[in-house]
């Protein structure tokens, strides 16, 4: 990968280290296109710089259907020159929407077009979860790997609350039993949805307890977390440890990755240090 060879600037600094990809913990997730384009040459240029440290790539809002194939294909090769795998996003939740056999249609292209991870979510559509676990089983016999999304909301997602949809909050032991329904049938990970816990609170009313009886009940490496603002993946890391799986904007990947290292921002990088230059003798 171009990104990660050859020494690192200013090796000397000492900051922490990751582990080789494929990870198992720590594995960072990246919006593709939605609220901004993302074009081929821009993630290009963000995987030749930063490759090293994405180890997935999202199409968010079913946006690769406003591509061709042939340019879907382009994006999902680069991405896997550089050991990043490919989610669709939640985009089932739309085609569903056409019927049964729409969704196997739209599995059997998935495969085709060698996308990795089916995300299978419902925040927007109401789906039955005997459905959902239904599509995760089917993902799974065509041999790739399927995602759930769970929501702390009913209706929520893709700002529909600015234009007026109240979504509903459901509670914890509901989100619990879809979690281990999911993970019944073979789900190694699953995606907290932000809505509800984080996104669009101020920090006083974020859902913390809510998250964290979840990583105590299932683990932390069963969870991947949206944190798409600096705020949520700072927390999520002085919470969990760098070792927790995250989903975040393509605009953020520098930052977040300064704060997981220990490069920059985060005062315990200074705490406790002797500080200071006596001059050159």
């Amino acid at each position: 990968m171009t990104g990660s060879t050859g020494e690192k600037t200013f090796d000397f600094v000492q900051i922490g280290k990751l582990a080789p990809k494929p990870r198992d913990t720590g594995v960072i997730e990246i919006r593709g296109p939605y609220y901004t384009s993302v074009t081929y040459g821009y993630l290009k240029d963000i995987l030749d710089d930063w490759g090293e440290y994405v180890d997935g790539f999202k199409f968010a809002g079913g946006s690769m259907r406003l591509l061709t194939r042939v340019k879907t294909r382009e994006i999902i090769k680069l991405c896997h020159d550089q050991d990043v795998y490919v989610s669709t996003g939640g985009f089932v939740e739309r085609v569903i929407a056409q019927g049964p056999e729409a969704v196997d249609k739209y599995l059997e292209e998935c495969k085709a077009l060698e996308f990795d991870m089916i995300e299978v979510s419902s925040g927007l559509a109401p789906i039955k979860l005997e459905d959902k676990v239904a599509i995760v089983k089917q993902v799974q016999k065509l041999g790739m790997k399927a995602k759930p999304e769970v929501s702390m909301m009913i209706g929520a997602g893709a700002g529909t609350h600015i234009v007026g949809y109240r979504p509903k909050m459901r509670s914890f032991t509901d989100v619990a039993k879809e979690t281990a329904a999911h993970l019944n049938v073979g789900a190694k990970i699953l995606m907290l949805e932000s809505e509800g816990i984080t996104e669009d609170l101020p920090p006083r009313r974020w859902r913390k307890n809510a998250v964290k009886k979840l990583v105590e009940k299932f683990g932390y490496k069963t969870w991947m977390f949206e944190a798409s603002d600096p705020p949520v993946f700072k927390w999520y890391l002085k919470t969990f440890g760098k070792d927790v799986n995250l989903f975040i904007d393509h605009s953020q990947i520098v930052e977040f990755n300064a704060w997981r290292l220990g490069l920059w921002g985060d005062s315990e990088i200074w705490k406790g240090k002797r500080l200071s230059y006596p001059g050159t003798k």
